[in-house]
């Protein structure tokens, strides 16, 4: 959420400050008691804050910290309902977190203004200095929702940042899961299933669940929107206590009625006043309306002739729960409900699939060949993982040197694809974490294609992050810029012809017609016919580069002309792993992009807007 920020220059000496924050932050304006240009001039600080105290979302003051806590002190309620402040010194130099550190999010801006102004950032709170979760903050961050018992959130927060032995359930997996099991503290230890933990071992419970559980522990839970809620009726049902009934129907299954994301059912019935009285019973919830070809082949556990027949699908409210949670398991199957005369209906639950703690693969692009060129999202992949199955002969074992204690590491050189499958699904039967590291980017010459087939046959979730290509790396090494303006406009990646056939209208001739910067893969072996195929459109002169292992250790790289190519190529002994690169870009230093034409300052401007529209 984007804050509503009023900044409060006290000295008009800090101005400068004032404007570099005012630029910077969206939303912001600069205010005050004398007349100066881009700013809205005020009657006086305390008067101002008094009268707009809950109109913004924070308070940015430049000056001293006194006439900060001045201005504020009368008007301050309640943490949970005031807004952000903070300080900055007339110098730049300090910013301070105020107010409202957590919940209010003053110790995120302080943190923030401090990293436009190159400032250092005071944040007092003692479980951010600490390194420690803020509890009251992490449903907000994550969209959960929070439920207490057994004590106050107060007694909870100083129970865990006084470092008391804490459990923590997580018996779904989502982007806050993962954060909590990246960053958990020493006193936490991780449970994944609720009957596991010794509760008189913990002085707390820590829970990301969307069910409810029975705790002699004090227990902090957060219920995450991950619950799907399908719903049929006869025509103009009644509305009357069908939201009560379902609740109470939560309840008696422990499913916390905070964690039901949407309300599902099928085109015919999307105008039924049911469905208005749910959403107001469900207020967190989104609407899925669904036809009924979408439905029709969905397989449901209690299938209706006489509901087919009304509506062409054997259950209406399961087979929409299972559509909108993708298939994932049915908590609640089918029941009836008729709370008065004629006013039938139906509901059933499924739990979102995409939430389920079971075996998962990642394919993973390893870049080029440089350890330090994996994405931050492929390293953290690669220290989550219990397999990690690497293209040996392509990705250096370096890269895999981050797995976790008691990680499986295996090199596939010498497995055949069946030995892979057998070894990948072995540990996702397990409901375990696999990363299948490629080479470079994996949808470039990745071989995943069957992969993902026989992920796909048996059902498999994976998911594919991608990484950086080698002929990326070879534009980084050569320093060079692939495209150049109203000259080369287009990156033709492709590979010449071995054992491999080359499709009739991608032959290496025919993309050498537009004589674009080209980057042929694997065709060292190849390289006679290669240079011959090139030399029928491109110049004999066209620069080209021959680049051995790019990125790694031993690293080569030999520029020359097309004319050369082959000589260049066998002279050297270069391999399988080489690039080739040729056009007229390799080293091109001629031609300035319009862009950075003064006649063209807009674009960055509209560059900015787009993102932001974005």
């Amino acid at each position: 959420m984007k804050m509503k920020t009023a900044i409060l220059l006290v000295s008009s000496k800090s101005l400068p400050i004032a404007q570099t924050i005012c630029q910077e932050l969206t939303e912001s304006t600069i205010y005050t008691t004398t007349e100066a240009k881009g700013c809205e001039q005020i009657e006086s600080l305390a008067h101002f804050v008094k009268e707009e105290f809950h109109h913004f979302t924070a308070f940015i003051f430049i000056g001293a910290m006194g006439i900060c806590v001045r201005s504020i002190a009368s008007c301050l309620e309640d943490k949970y309902t005031d807004p952000a402040v903070i300080n900055v010194d007339s110098t730049g130099r300090y910013v301070v977190s105020v107010l409202s550190g957590h919940i209010g999010g003053a110790n995120e801006l302080a943190q923030h203004v401090a990293a436009i102004l190159g400032a250092e950032a005071v944040v007092t709170t003692q479980s951010d200095n600490n390194g420690l979760w803020a509890l009251d903050t992490l449903a907000k961050k994550y969209n959960w929702t929070s439920s207490i018992s057994g004590d106050s959130m107060n007694h909870i927060i100083t129970a865990f940042v006084n470092g008391q032995p804490t459990a923590l359930l997580l018996d779904i997996k989502d982007s806050g899961t993962q954060y909590l099991e990246q960053t958990c503290p020493d006193n936490v230890k991780i449970f994944y299933h609720f009957n596991e933990i010794i509760q008189e071992d913990y002085q707390l419970i820590l829970a990301v669940t969307p069910f409810i559980y029975s705790s002699a522990t004090p227990m902090l839970s957060y219920h995450p929107a991950v619950m799907h809620l399908g719903i049929g009726c006869r025509k103009n049902c009644s509305p009357n206590g069908i939201g009560s009934y379902i609740h109470k129907e939560l309840l008696n299954h422990k499913i916390a009625a905070q964690s039901v994301a949407s309300i599902s059912t099928i085109e015919l019935k999307k105008d039924e006043p049911l469905l208005l009285h749910l959403f107001e019973e469900f207020p967190q919830s989104c609407l899925h309306i669904y036809s009924a070809d979408e439905l029709k082949e969905i397989e449901v556990p209690n299938p209706s002739e006489r509901v087919f027949e009304a509506t062409g699908v054997y259950g209406v409210a399961e087979a929409s729960a299972l559509k909108s949670a993708t298939n994932g398991p049915l908590l609640i199957e089918k029941e009836k409900g008729m709370l008065s005369e004629n006013n039938n209906f139906t509901f059933a639950l499924a739990l979102d699939r995409r939430v389920l703690r079971s075996g998962h693969i990642e394919i993973v692009g390893a870049g080029p060949g440089d350890p330090e060129l994996v994405s931050v999202r492929g390293q953290r992949m690669l220290q989550e993982a219990d397999l990690i199955l690497y293209a040996g002969s392509l990705v250096p074992r370096e890269l895999t040197l981050c797995a976790k204690a008691g990680a499986t590491v295996r090199s596939s050189a010498s497995m055949s694809l069946e030995e892979q499958f057998a070894l990948m699904k072995n540990f996702y039967d397990k409901g375990l974490f696999i990363v299948r590291l490629h080479t470079g980017d994996p949808c470039i010459y990745g071989a995943i294609q069957e992969q993902m087939a026989f992920f796909d046959k048996h059902s498999m979730s994976y998911h594919i992050t991608p990484g950086i290509s080698s002929f990326q790396a070879a534009a980084a090494a050569l320093q060079s810029q692939f495209t150049i303006p109203e000259k080369v406009q287009t990156i033709i990646l492709t590979r010449g012809e071995g054992r491999t056939p080359m499709p009739e209208k991608e032959k290496l001739h025919l993309l050498a017609r537009s004589q674009s910067t080209m980057c042929i893969f694997l065709s060292a072996s190849v390289v006679d016919q290669v240079q011959e195929e090139l030399l029928q459109h491109y110049p004999s002169t066209t620069p080209v580069a021959a680049c051995y292992h790019l990125t790694w250790k031993d690293e080569r790289i030999f520029r020359g002309e097309l004319k050369d190519l082959a000589q260049i190529v066998k002279e050297n002994e270069l391999t399988l792993t080489t690039m080739i690169v040729v056009g007229e870009a390799i080293d091109n230093r001629k031609g300035l992009s319009h862009l950075y034409s003064s006649k063209f300052t807009h674009l960055f401007r509209h560059s900015e807007d787009d993102k932001e529209e974005a």
